[in-house]
């Protein structure tokens, strides 16, 4: 899925990430989303890869990356560490500042890593997300039944992990096929299940989702009136949750003063499902 890329294991000060790159130019990191891994990036990245050096990793406790255990915090799976691993990825790679495009739950660390280290980061795009206190704002009953696993992976350790366990595969693929099952390949599917039916990335999930309904939200509620000053896109679905029950840019206008964005004709695996349109909006955005 990745010919010709380069693949290599990068040791950080919190995790060995596991990734593939490839390409010369700027540096551009892709952040994949729940419960895939940097696989889900195999239909833009080659395209990319002729534009910029794409570097294209596992966040840590997904794909091949190390599975870090959790701690009562959640701190090993803030925002903030998962994006601490990343920008060292980048600088071990040589680069000092670079762009970011992130899906999902690598949207919302590309989120963190752009208000940690500004300077780092000369434009974003982030695919399919609001900001994470947004959203927990407006928990109702539509946002619980659409996005449920929001709060059953936060329960208690062992709990959320012992029942998908149970049937990982099953969990797997029933995550992806219930929103777009088209889009998938065999092969992209199968490396998903064989990274997700491992106990220290069903346990990473769940320390994921429990960060980001404990500290992260400190983290957020800390910064909140530090605006991202850089370019910011925003692309959210056409069938999901985001933009059926808010007014995306509004509310990302309260975290960012340079946003902008539209919504996409995709379900929300927008990258494997709309690979093209992805593309050409990457190369037009950061290429300007």
């Amino acid at each position: 899925m990745f010919e010709g890329f380069e693949s290599i294991k990068i040791t950080t000060s919190g995790a060995t990430i596991n990734l593939v790159t490839k390409g010369s130019g700027p540096g551009l990191l892709l952040l994949h989303g729940f419960p895939e891994t940097h696989t889900m990036w195999h239909k833009v990245a080659p395209l990319l890869a002729e534009h910029f050096t794409v570097v294209v990793p596992d966040l840590r406790g997904y794909g091949d990356s190390e599975k870090i255990k959790g701690d009562p915090e959640h701190n090993n799976y803030s925002k903030r560490a998962m994006a601490k691993d990343q920008v060292e990825v980048m600088t071990n790679l040589g680069f000092d500042s670079f762009f970011v495009a992130g899906h999902d739950r690598g949207a919302r660390v590309s989120h963190r890593l752009a208000k940690d280290n500004p300077d780092k980061v000369k434009k974003m795009i982030l695919l399919d997300i609001i900001p994470t206190r947004e959203m927990f704002k407006k928990v109702d009953q539509a946002m619980a039944t659409n996005t449920y696993h929001w709060f059953f992976l936060i329960q208690p350790e062992g709990f959320p992990e012992t029942m998908i366990s149970g049937s990982a595969e099953y969990y797997v693929k029933s995550r992806l096929k219930a929103v777009h099952a088209d889009c998938f390949t065999e092969e992209s599917i199968n490396e998903y299940v064989r990274c997700g039916v491992q106990p220290g990335t069903i346990h990473a999930w769940c320390e994921d989702y429990r960060a980001g309904a404990s500290i992260d939200l400190v983290h957020d509620d800390e910064d909140f009136d530090e605006k991202l000053e850089m370019p910011l896109k925003v692309l959210w679905s056409s069938t999901g949750h985001v933009g059926k029950n808010n007014d995306v840019i509004s509310v990302w206008n309260d975290y960012a003063s340079n946003v902008n964005g539209y919504q996409v004709d995709s379900g929300h695996f927008i990258p494997e499902e709309i690979p093209q349109d992805i593309f050409e909006e990457f190369i037009s955005f950061f290429k300007d």
